[in-house]
């Protein structure tokens, strides 16, 4: 028993000694970016940090809310990313397992009658062996090991990264349908509004066309404003379902009919919070789309160590030791044998007709397509919040300037109408500043939509 237990010190000591070797993977530097230093200019700097703040702080809205932990629970898209991490994380976990040897314990024994041909007479052989030791182990020397390692390693946070990505997309779009749903359904009452109005005016010219007063190019003029707002109530009734169906494919489940707006109501409370951003580019480097690609940057930059080391020998081993008996009873107290064996096997490289240095190309070259990417993807993020910014500096002032023109349509529509019913003016002004007054309502909610922290 105490032999067994000395082979199998041995062997722990062995595995401990070679799992600490270096690689040959190049040092790892991360690429500059490729951006200016700052986001935007006239941009109030808030030291407060996004990446600590929940989600659940930029929306204001209850039903919201409640609509986007749906999503984020029922979302097939977030399950696959789950899925993927899981997967990943297994995969690094079995490649890291390679670094180690794996300690084998065998139980053997056998019993045999065999004839002895000198005296005619039989016999009966038995023999008994309990061994320990390591099943064909690679010692890594060069780092091969530890190199796919970390570039399985890499891989994994990576697909971390890409399911916050999925995360954020997630509930970004489905903030993004549930507000359009809304916008919508502004429109659709709008429109029905308008179509009532212009029922009304047409009734109107048409008695008046009745009595010669009016021609029937006023009749033709107010049935255009009456058939397209008819036309519009159709197109957003379609829309809306639309939206619906698009919000509900977001979120994976049916969406509760009261956790859905009715219209994007001008007079209620702030949609979305405001986000609080840094003047840094610095903070762009956090996103996880950037992080994904520089997890994958450093995968490669891992690989180019692996094939580095396919220039080095290949040293495996293959040992046990333990006890051995004649009978099975006498196999760990006296009688025993002490038995061992000891394998070592190298393999040197000596001619692959380029294959080697090929296998190194490739991996250089697929760390450079990895730089590429991963610089691709800071410029596409400063572009994006470049754009944001550049769009948020000036909504307030368009949101202002489109109230201010819906007021001032619908005081032109109200005294051209006006005057027509009293016969001063021409009935074709009088439709002119309908239109007037209907196109700039619905600009103004597409204006809302654009704004909706206001």
């Amino acid at each position: 028993m105490r032999t067994l237990h000395k082979s199998t010190l041995s062997i722990a000591v062995v595995s401990l000694l070679f799992s600490g070797c270096a690689t040959l993977s190049p040092e790892y530097e991360r690429p500059s970016a490729p951006i200016p230093s700052t986001l935007a200019m006239g941009v109030k700097e808030n030291n407060q940090s996004v990446q600590k703040l929940s989600w659940k702080a930029f929306i204001h809205d209850d039903r919201l809310l409640k609509v986007v932990a749906q999503s984020l629970e029922q979302s097939r898209d977030l399950r696959k990313a789950v899925a993927n991490i899981e997967a990943a994380r297994a995969t690094y976990r079995i490649q890291r397992s390679s670094e180690f040897p794996t300690i084998e314990a065998s139980a053997t024994g056998s019993k045999a009658r065999s004839l002895n041909s000198t005296t005619n007479t039989t016999s009966i052989t038995q023999s008994s062996s309990a061994t320990v030791g390591l099943s064909s182990y690679e010692l890594d020397f060069f780092g091969k090991a530890r190199s796919l390692s970390e570039s399985e390693f890499e891989t994994y946070k990576g697909v971390e990264e890409a399911e916050r990505s999925v995360r954020i997309t997630l509930i970004a779009e489905t903030v993004s349908a549930w507000l359009t749903y809304a916008s919508d359904q502004s429109l659709l009452a709008l429109s029905k509004q308008t179509e009532v109005s212009a029922k009304r005016s047409l009734e109107l010219v048409q008695k008046r066309v009745d009595l010669g007063i009016d021609s029937k190019v006023s009749l033709y003029n107010a049935q255009s404003i009456f058939q397209q707002a008819k036309a519009d109530v159709a197109s957003y009734t379609t829309k809306v379902a639309q939206d619906r169906a698009a919000l509900e494919l977001l979120v994976g489940a049916s969406v509760d009919e009261a956790l859905l707006p009715k219209e994007l109501e001008v007079t209620s409370q702030n949609w979305l919070a405001d986000v609080p951003v840094g003047l840094s580019s610095e903070v762009l480097l956090s996103r996880p789309d950037v992080l994904e690609a520089e997890h994958n940057l450093k995968a490669a930059n891992a690989n180019i160590g692996v094939a580095r080391a396919a220039y080095f020998p290949s040293i495996t081993l293959t040992t046990k030791g333990g006890v051995g008996s004649s009978t099975l009873s006498g196999l760990f107290s006296g009688g025993t044998s002490t038995i061992w064996s000891f394998v070592p096997n190298i393999s040197l490289p000596i001619f692959d007709a380029g294959e080697r240095d090929a296998n190194l190309d490739y991996a250089k070259a697929k760390r450079d397509v990895y730089v590429a990417t991963y610089e691709a993807a800071i410029q596409t993020a400063f572009k994006e919040v470049s754009s944001a910014l550049a769009r948020r500096a000036t909504i307030y002032d368009q949101y202002a300037a489109q109230e201010a023109l819906v007021e001032a349509t619908k005081q032109s529509y109200t005294l051209y109408d006006a005057r027509y019913q009293k016969g001063v003016d021409t009935y074709l002004n009088a439709l002119l500043s309908q239109r007037s007054f209907y196109s700039s309502q619905q600009s103004l909610i597409s204006v809302r939509l654009e704004e909706p922290d206001r």
